[in-house]
């Protein structure tokens, strides 16, 4: 027996959207900043005024930390005590110009608050970051390999299991000087 489908109309993401943001205590603004996708045209999509397209969509997936299926379904799914994401799912920044690899271990919706990363430097490979906002504080931890540390014009070696913390409102580089590939947690705290 073949089933017809009797609406062919796309998904109201409008009312998913929505509610996704708010259940995490987010603006619209927040959202705007997390996902990267203008305030503007968030509201549009919540008003159902706008359709996404996919790119958008999945910035909005990642940003609320669902997949892509749930924001486009009006059903309203029981959250899960236990959320896991894989490692598929983990969103990488690729510096690998500089020898470097940095994957988002941290929810979106703490982005600008609280970040952490995982960190991995080809020997050689450095991160070089600009001062961040005043009052920015970073930490550190090997996890294996040496690491050299630049922050203004103090430089420290950290070697594995030790956590280094300083002010990132300076200008700061971390470095692989090391002959073998290095893997720190970084964790950023902004106030």
């Amino acid at each position: 027996m073949t089933k017809t489908l009797t609406n062919n109309a796309p998904p109201e993401v409008g009312a998913t959207l929505q509610r996704l943001r708010l259940a995490r205590g987010l603006t619209l603004e927040d959202l705007s900043r997390i996902a990267g996708v203008s305030k503007s045209m968030l509201s549009q999509i919540e008003r159902e005024k706008a359709n996404p397209t996919i790119a958008i969509t999945w910035r909005l997936a990642n940003a609320l930390g669902v997949e892509i299926g749930e924001l486009l379904s009006s059903e309203v799914r029981t959250v899960d005590l236990i959320r896991v994401v894989d490692a598929h799912e983990t969103p990488t920044l690729p510096g690998a110009h500089a020898g470097y690899t940095l994957r988002i271990l941290g929810p979106m919706d703490l982005a600008g608050k609280y970040e952490w990363y995982e960190l991995t430097l080809a020997p050689g490979g450095e991160m070089a970051s600009q001062a961040h906002d005043p009052g920015t504080k970073e930490h550190l931890t090997v996890i294996s390999g040496t690491i050299e540390l630049e922050v203004g014009a103090e430089k420290k070696k950290i070697r594995h299991g030790v956590t280094a913390r300083y002010p990132a409102d300076h200008a700061h580089v971390i470095r692989n000087a090391g002959k073998a590939e290095a893997k720190a947690l970084l964790v950023v705290v902004q106030r």
